[in-house]
This record gives C-alpha cells, structure tokens and sequence, in this order.
C-alpha cells in the first residue's frame, strides 16, 4: 500500500479524532459543513479530529455518526461492542406519543365502551387520507395515531362477538400498518419490529386477505431494509403472501388485486436490490399488467398501488440496478403529477433525483429534490438517500449548484441556517 494511502479505520485502533477525519473525508465532506452539521465551529472539528480535545460525549458522537452517515457506530468509535445502526433519520416529535400507545398494556374495562370495528374504520380511512393529502403527513398521522391504536386494541380485546372479533382484528392490522409508514427511518428499530410483526399477528387472527396482504407487504420490506443478509427472508415472505392470495384473485376486490400486484413489484424491488436484472423487470411487467385491470383512477392507499405509480416503480428498479442512462430515461419518463399522494410523489421524486445523480446530472438531481421538498417536506426529511444527495452537492465545485444544494440542506435541515 502507498505510504500516502488513506489509513483504514477498521484495520488499526486508530483514536476517535482520525476515525473522524478518515470517514469525513471518504464522504468529501470539509470540516466547515461537518462544523454546521453539527452546529460546532470549523476550528472545534479540527481540534478533535488532531486530538488536541478529549472525544465528545456520546450524545455528540451519535450526530457525528448521523452526519457521516455512519450505518454502524462500531466504524467510528472503534469500539467493536457498539454495533448500532445509524441510517435512520432524527426523531419526530410525536414518537414518543405512538410509542407510548403501542407499549401500553389494554387491560381492563376502559372508561366508555370502546368504538365499533365500524366506527374505527371509517376513522383510519380518514388517517390515510390525512396522510396523503398533507405535506407534514407525519405529524397529522402522529397526531391521530394514540388514539387508533388505543381504541382499535380495546375494540378487539372487548368484541362480544366472533365475527366482531375478526373485523376489530383486521382495523387493528391496518392500524399498526398506518403506524409503520409512520416509524420508518425513525430512531426505534425495535418498535417497527414489533408493530410490523403485530400488524401481521392481528391479520392471521382476521383472516383477512387483504390485510395478510398489506402486512407482508411491509414486512418484507423491513427486511429488505435491513440488509443484503435479509433479502432471502423479503422474498420468503412476499412469495409466500403471493401464494395465499393466487386462487383468491379470479373473484377479488380491487384493494384484494391491488395488494397482489403491490407484492409482485415488492418481489422486483428485491431482485433489483440483489442485481438481478431479468427478475426485476420480469417482476415488474407482472405488477403493470395487473395495475391495468384495475380502475384507472383506483390508488390503494397503503400502498399506492395504481396504473398511475407504475412509472414511479420502474425508476425504482433502473436505480436499484445502478443503471445510470436507464434510470434517467425512466426518471425522464415517469409523470410525477399523476400520483395523487404528496408523500409517495414526493418520494417518487427523491427516486428520479437518484436515477439523474447516477446518470451524472447533479443539477437536475437538486432540482428534483427541491420538487420533492415542495410536495412533502417531512419525506425528504427523513430520507437517507435525499439527505446524502444534498449533503454531497454541498461540497461541489460549481458555485450554483453548491448554493442550491446549501439553501435546500437548510431547508431539509441537514444544515445550520
């Protein structure tokens, strides 16, 4: 190796100070924006990557390793017991809330009789469309969400009758369902877990297709999320859901079809994610031949599944794929203004600024992401992908960009104003 190679942090018990200075620089971050990331001065990033400070307390290290886009603390602090994943983004302010509702024990007479399966249900149709409509969807479903969770156990835990039983079961799924798209990339793996694994638990009990359906669907993608180790576990479940709805798809619902066809892109999505080009379109010429027998303007609204987000889907797999020239051309493609939803529109657009950055267009890649913010602040918020995009086009060498980039990481909040 050439004496002046970069020293590798996992090779050497190197001190906290240069751990910090390797990884920032593998990132081409300059210690002024590591600095603003952190809301520290440029000269008090120097002092402790040339240990001439002690290393910070571990509040601290945590934003230092947010900022460096750490995935395990272990890299950074060299301490090989503090295996902790890092690519998630900062913690919404009505977490602790839902927290509080899904660990709380629904045990005994509640005060008034709890709300019918009915009554619940109509309430978590307007939470979806809440969520949908709205540019700060985690904080309006943040706000409705202790309160569904609370009455949907209660309803389950006091239906007098069975029928009543698997309807309250089937509204609690869907709630716990809700409850994911609001915990994910949120500081509480554990929490996803165990509502993910709730919402499947409660659909058995239903036995409700469409909400067995719903729950693998986000199961299988928490574990697709959780790494190259997990993918056989994603396709596992998205196969097996696939083969319980089969022979229920000749007569099925639209939402029934819709799920089905959510779960065939899941299965590409995957594939995409393991580099496996063939499976990944053949998956996904499945899901839009089965997005045309639904209603054109028919949209599911856990998974947005439509004729209109299936353009979304293949920028999707050209970029999971990393093939830069076909990811831009489906990004160039895919109409955005189709999708109804403000935060799967904007997360079609973080996608599309994805597909231009691969392709080599970082100026459209920032536009697109300001696109994104306009649609649904609170996505790009807590996107990782969004944020290191704007992070590294903080650091570019045409002024233009670099000030765009700037203004937009204010606004994203990856910046000091």
């Amino acid at each position: 190796m050439p004496s002046d190679a970069t020293p590798d942090p996992y090779a050497d018990p190197l001190r906290f100070g240069q751990r910090m200075q390797i990884l920032r620089e593998r990132r081409g971050m300059s210690r002024t924006v590591l600095g603003g990331l952190l809301g520290f001065s440029t000269d008090w990033v120097k002092q402790v990557e040339n240990g001439r400070m002690r290393a910070p307390g571990l509040d601290v290290v945590l934003q230092i390793a947010q900022a460096l886009r750490v995935r395990d603390l272990a890299d950074l602090t060299g301490r090989q017991g503090m295996h902790i994943d890092l690519f998630i983004g900062p913690g919404h302010p009505r977490l602790a809330a839902v927290r509080a509702a899904v660990d709380a024990l629904p045990i005994g007479d509640p005060p008034t009789a709890p709300p019918s399966p009915d009554h619940l249900a109509v309430r978590l149709s307007r939470a979806w469309a809440a969520r949908h409509s709205a540019p700060d969807h985690r904080e309006r479903i943040g706000v409705l969400l202790p309160e569904l969770i609370r009455d949907a156990q209660l309803a389950v835990q006091h239906a007098e009758r069975p029928g009543e039983w698997r309807r309250a079961q089937a509204v609690l799924s869907e709630v716990y369902s809700l409850s994911q798209f609001f915990l994910a990339y949120q500081p509480d793996s554990s929490l996803l877990w165990r509502v993910a694994e709730r919402s499947m638990v409660a659909a058995q009990q239903a036995d409700d297709p469409h909400a067995i359906g719903v729950s693998a669907w986000l199961l299988a993608q928490a574990h697709r999320d959780a790494g190259p180790a997990h993918y056989d576990a994603a396709d596992t479940i998205t196969q097996q859901a696939l083969d319980y709805l089969e022979h229920r798809l000749a007569d099925a619902t639209d939402e029934v079809l819709a799920i089905a066809g959510a779960l065939q892109f899941e299965a590409g999505y995957t594939a995409a994610r393991r580099g496996d080009t063939a499976s990944a379109w053949r998956y996904w010429d499945i899901a839009r031949e089965m997005a045309s027998r639904l209603p054109e303007s028919y949209y599911h609204p856990a998974t947005s599944f439509s004729r209109a987000v299936m353009g979304a889907h293949a920028v999707t797999v050209a970029v999971e794929l990393h093939a830069g020239p076909e990811s831009a051309r489906q990004a160039a493609r895919a109409d955005a203004d189709t999708i109804p939803s403000r935060p799967r529109r904007a997360r079609h657009r973080i996608e599309q600024a994805r597909a231009y950055q691969l392709d080599g267009q970082p100026e459209a890649a920032i536009a697109t992401l300001d696109q994104a913010y306009e649609a649904a602040p609170e996505t790009i918020r807590y996107n990782g992908y969004a944020r290191t995009i704007i992070l590294e086009e903080t650091e570019s060498k045409g002024t233009a960009r670099r000030r765009r980039a700037s203004e937009l990481a204010v606004k994203v909040g990856v910046l000091a104003a």
